[in-house]
């Protein structure tokens, strides 16, 4: 089998996971499971007004379809979201940027929030990460290893080491004894990734779920160190929350089996 049929048939699973994974949330609004993004009707009367989601670039796609979902299951709330790296966000929020959840790409990017005392409670692992390469369609350069991205010809681009994706990375270059100057680093994992979909660089280290989100426009490359370098994704409502009744749902939402059944199709891992 192909890579590229691979990544079709990862895009049909998609859609079908979230399809499913919503269906799901819609038919259990009235269920009595704690896991479920609703525990009652009267309770979803209760929510209203906007709720305010700092969240891991890598998020982008699976978070943005959870909003939707969550809006439809509550009407009259509204869900925004801060998508970036999760150390600029987490900078923000000890700063005092208004916020209700936080959901971080790394503990170590979380901890900078808990250690501000910005955090409601202890935060919770929702998914867990894996790194793969991607280059450009159709793999010209034939990258199979970590390794072959050490070729002085290649173009590589990194995230920055402060932020998750870049971290991992250097765990992983660590855990197999290579360096790797790149040709720039990048604030976050989707910045690293539109380097390659515009062929200016010709890979990139990324999670897998964002070359699975880019469809065509990127390959991608396993290997095996990434497995040395898996990120554990917390989520935390915070301190100061404007709304944290919607903060609290929105979360419930994440942790349930059917946002987690949304957030497993599009590639992440199960807590």
């Amino acid at each position: 089998m192909t890579r590229t049929t691979r990544r079709t048939r990862r895009s049909l699973q998609l859609a079908g996971a979230v399809t499913a994974g919503l269906l799901a949330l819609s038919a259990c609004s009235s269920s009595d499971d704690s896991s479920s993004a609703t525990s009652d009707s009267s309770s979803s009367d209760k929510l209203s007004g906007t709720v305010t989601v700092f969240a891991a670039a890598s998020l982008k796609e699976s978070f943005t379809a959870l909003g939707k979902e969550f809006e439809e299951a509550h009407p009259g709330t509204k869900v925004t979201f801060s998508f970036g790296g999760s150390d600029s966000l987490a900078a923000s929020i000890t700063g005092g940027a208004p916020a209700d959840v936080f959901a971080s790409a790394s503990p170590k990017t979380m901890k900078i929030v808990t250690d501000a005392g910005d955090a409601s409670g202890a935060p919770a692992t929702f998914v867990r990460n894996q790194l793969e390469i991607a280059t450009l369609p159709g793999n010209p350069d034939k990258i199979s290893s970590l390794k072959d991205l050490t070729g002085p010809d290649l173009k590589v681009v990194l995230c920055d080491k402060e932020v998750p994706c870049g971290a991992a990375a250097q765990k992983a270059l660590d855990a197999a004894g290579l360096k790797l100057t790149p040709v720039s680093y990048e604030q976050d994992v989707k910045s690293a990734l539109t380097k390659v979909e515009l062929k200016e660089a010709d890979a990139a280290v990324v999670y897998r779920t964002d070359v699975h989100a880019a469809g065509d426009k990127v390959e991608g490359v396993d290997f095996p160190e990434s497995a040395d370098a898996v990120n554990d994704y917390p989520i935390v409502q915070l301190k100061d929350a404007q709304n944290s009744e919607a903060a609290k749902a929105f979360i419930a939402l994440v942790r349930s089996s059917a946002g987690q059944r949304v957030l497993t199709g599009a590639g992440f891992l199960k807590p």
